[in-house]
């Protein structure tokens, strides 16, 4: 039997230790500088108005601790309503979005495509140039879809920027497995749905990530386009919650006194309630993050 060797550790050098010694340092300091803020807000969520407003600055855990400005803000008229509108607006939105992304993505990806060059610059013109904001709330009354989710749904229905990761990553697949089902006699539907897409599942997720975390902190087109309360999304609620003039919050400062109270401590706690779901959403998407962005990255 022959000896096993056992292999030899490689000697670090002393300014190997520095090195690795400060990038530790770096990455602990950002680290604490990107999660203080949301630690911040929630041990703000919890802390009493009083202390809130006679000590400003730092805080590192929760003072006299209160859960009323969550009992507060759950009773707002308005915030379950927000979780429904932009619910449904997800839910209608991500098939959607997806969908077009990929018609998209295969169209640009395709070699052979009569008249490609033109309707390829026609597309990318559109991720430079718009009509202006009066010209697409016009367009949005005279389709009759003013007031209405829908225009929380169809214009941002496709984004360029996602068709061109998603073409990208079409790219990426061997043309030997496309040829190959055409002579099989698929079509470009069968192709796309049961060979390109289960290859490019990493990259759909990605796109997926980031439609929906689009959808879910866009406010500006829902307050132009929504004159209903009822219809707005969440993000449009905690905005009015967090500006003190607010309509919304002013209706519910007449109706209940106790807002008065949890004037500071209710904005952290609107706060909360709107970012805990996206950050709940990354965990289960981080694997396929940095393989979606590299695939649809690596070729221009």
């Amino acid at each position: 039997m022959q000896a096993k060797v056992k292999p030899k550790k490689m000697k670090t050098s002393t300014g190997d230790k520095v090195f690795t010694g400060v990038n530790t340092l770096i990455l602990l300091l950002l680290c604490a500088v990107t999660l203080y803020p949301i630690w911040y807000v929630l041990c703000a969520s919890l802390t009493s108005n009083s202390y809130l407003v006679s000590h400003p600055g730092l805080m590192l855990w929760p003072h006299e601790v209160t859960t009323g400005a969550y009992k507060l803000a759950f009773s707002h008229p308005l915030l379950a309503s927000g979780y429904k509108n932009i619910l449904i607006v997800l839910a209608v939105s991500l098939p959607l979005n997806i969908l077009l992304t990929l018609f998209a993505g295969y169209f640009m990806a395709s070699k052979k495509v009569m008249f490609k060059p033109v309707l390829q610059g026609l597309i990318m013109f559109t991720m430079f140039f718009s009509g202006g904001m009066i010209p697409a709330y016009l367009n949005i009354r005279s389709l009759g879809l003013y007031n209405s989710l829908w225009a929380l749904i169809l214009p941002g229905a496709l984004s360029v920027y996602n068709s061109i990761i998603c073409k990208t990553a079409i790219e990426a697949v061997p043309d030997s497995l496309k040829e190959s089902a055409y002579i099989d006699g698929a079509n470009d539907v069968i192709i796309l749905f049961r060979i390109v897409v289960p290859l490019i599942k990493a990259t759909l997720a990605v796109l997926l990530l980031y439609y929906g975390v689009g959808h879910w902190n866009a406010w500006f087109n829902a307050s132009i386009y929504l004159k209903d309360n009822e219809k707005l999304p969440i993000q449009n609620i905690m905005r009015a919650i967090l500006i003190a003039n607010s309509n919304v919050l002013n209706s519910a400062a007449a109706e209940n006194d106790q807002v008065n109270q949890f004037a500071e401590a209710i904005k952290y706690a609107t706060i909360i309630l709107t970012t805990v779901p996206v950050l709940c959403i990354y965990p289960f998407v981080q694997k396929y993050f940095v393989k979606g962005v590299m695939i649809g990255a690596v070729k221009g």
